[in-house]
């Protein structure tokens, strides 16, 4: 960091810390007649907004009743919202929401499932991989094993479990993933 840049930085800290000195004490007497009490403060977290362009997909049947199975192991999992995003926009990276079987040639190696899972991997049988509820509950267990994935970017927690060879793509689906939590959540 140059020279001018540091100082600019320390005389801003510097004004920040001499204001807070001495409007303190100033601001605690300011109306010495108001009964002060200390008061809770709830403070939540806001998720971290998507990151660059989004991308959509309408959704089917089957693929809506994915989204409700996420939903619902994610709850079972005691996990809140967030994890539900998280798994939901890694589905549509992975599969689209379709509970994918072998596809043969067009197959990445003998990944299956809604997550693209692979037995070989030790994410479970090919029949395990391909319950939605089996499926997620995997990845969240991987997930809940992510130090700060709460307020982590949305793909980096997704790709800390997934490990894939693009992982920036997580990225695209999360506000759609937003929306979807926020349509079936408590439905």
């Amino acid at each position: 960091m140059n020279t001018i840049i540091r100082k600019s930085m320390l005389s801003v800290a510097g004004l920040a810390f001499a204001g807070g000195v001495f409007a303190g004490p100033i601001a605690a007497h300011a109306n010495p007649t108001v009964d002060a009490k200390p008061v809770a403060v709830a403070v939540q977290s806001a998720a971290p907004k998507p990151q660059g362009d989004q991308s959509h997909i309408t959704l089917n049947d089957e693929q809506t009743a994915n989204v409700k199975a996420i939903i619902a192991a994610t709850k079972k999992a005691g996990l809140p919202e967030r994890a539900a995003v998280i798994s939901i926009a890694t589905s549509l990276q992975e599969s689209k929401l379709e509970n994918l079987g072998h596809l043969g040639d067009a197959n990445d190696h003998d990944s299956l499932g809604l997550f693209q899972q692979r037995p070989t991997s030790g994410w479970g049988t090919p029949e395990q991989i391909t319950d939605p509820a089996y499926s997620t509950t995997a990845f969240l267990k991987g997930l809940k094993q992510v130090d700060g994935w709460q307020d982590m970017a949305l793909t980096d927690a997704a790709q800390t479990v997934q490990v894939s060879a693009y992982p920036d793509a997580y990225a695209q689906w999360e506000q759609q993933a937003t929306d979807l939590v926020a349509q079936h959540w408590n439905s």
